[in-house]
Order: structure tokens, then C-alpha cells, then sequence
């Protein structure tokens, strides 16, 4: 870890409306996988975002506009977020949505194949569509092939297919967050 987590005695003025507002939505949308030390001090991507409070305000309120105003279906989220964290082999993404995903009903099957950067059989309709969109999206090296979108907002509507574009993208910078400060998975006891 490049960033020691910052104990919420230690937060800078600028630091604090920050750090209660991510920490009221990690206790409403994030509360899965563990997200808070025992202190307070937040742990993933929140801690880097923290160090630096303007650009990590900007970033926290697109995750709020991804996460609170999500259209799509979860699995299809999920999907989505979890070939992007396979992509960059980010360890505490995948660690924390798998766990997402684990408790809606996804199959440890489909988790293991998804995190080891492989499509998984048995996907249907929408979930391959989110499949093939962020797959071509992180391996294509250009413009999202025609078909693929067009079965995008032909499956999700054109705000639906933009919402997965963008989440894929938000998911990116997670996860050049997550390796680029080298945040741990929280340790089991």
C-alpha cells in the first residue's frame, strides 16, 4: 500500500465533508465487502480519492451518479465491472465484487471464469451483451464495434447502453486507482 489509510482524527479540514459523505454511501451501496477499518479510516479506492479531496470529490460524485442512479440490472453491472477488474487484474475490485455478486445469487462458476478474463458459457441475453460491450470496450484497442453497440441499446436503450459504457469506464479508473496506489484486499483473520 503507496497510501497509509488516514484515521479520521488525522482528516484535514478539506478532507472531512469528503470522508462523511463516503462513508454515508459505502454504509448504503458498498456495504458487501469490507470498505471501513475498525478506526474509521476508509479502505479501496476511497483512501486514495481521500489524499486528494478535489480530484477525489470529482470522482466520488460520478461513482454516486453510477451507483445511485444505476438503470441497468445488477448482474449486468456486475458482468461489466467484474471483466474490468479481471482486465487490469485489480485485487480489490475483484475482491470486492465478487462479493457483490456472490450475494445476489451469482455462481461461484461464473465468478471464477469471469475473474480469470474468460467468458463464461450460459450467459443470456442482456448479461452477454454487458459481456461483449465491456470485453471489446477493454480488448478491442479502438471504437466499439457497430453490432455490439447497436445490441446495446437495442438490449438497454440508448441510456442504457451509455450507462454501460460509462461504467466501464468508471471502472477503469477504479482500477488504475486500485493498482496504481497498490491497495490491498483487507486481510482475513
Amino acid at each position: 500500500m503507496r497510501l497509509p489509510l488516514i484515521e479520521p482524527a488525522d482528516l484535514s479540514d478539506e478532507q472531512k465533508p469528503l470522508y462523511e459523505d463516503m462513508k454515508a454511501g459505502i454504509s448504503s451501496n458498498f456495504n458487501a465487502f469490507e470498505a471501513v477499518r475498525e478506526d474509521g479510516a476508509l479502505m479501496g479506492p476511497w483512501n486514495p480519492w481521500l489524499q486528494s479531496p478535489a480530484i477525489g470529490s470529482a470522482i466520488w460524485d460520478l461513482t454516486k451518479a453510477m451507483s445511485m442512479n444505476a438503470t441497468l440490472p445488477d448482474n449486468v453491472r456486475q458482468i461489466a465491472i467484474l471483466v474490468t477488474g479481471a482486465h487490469f487484474n485489480a485485487a480489490y475490485e475483484i475482491y470486492a465484487h465478487v462479493a457483490v455478486a456472490e450475494k445476489e445469487g451469482m455462481t461461484e462458476e461464473r465468478l471464477s471464469t469471469l475473474v480469470a478474463g474468460v467468458k463464461p458459457t450460459g450467459l443470456e441475453g442482456e448479461e452477454e451483451i454487458a459481456y461483449d460491450v465491456a470485453y471489446a470496450l477493454l480488448n478491442g484497442g479502438g471504437i466499439l464495434p457497430r453490432p455490439t453497440y447497436n445490441m446495446a441499446v437495442k438490449a438497454f436503450g440508448q441510456q442504457g447502453a451509455s450507462e454501460l459504457i460509462y461504467l466501464v469506464g468508471l471502472y477503469c479508473l477504479v482500477s488504475v486507482t486500485l493498482n496504481g496506489f497498490n491497495v490491498p484486499v483487507p486481510e482475513k483473520e
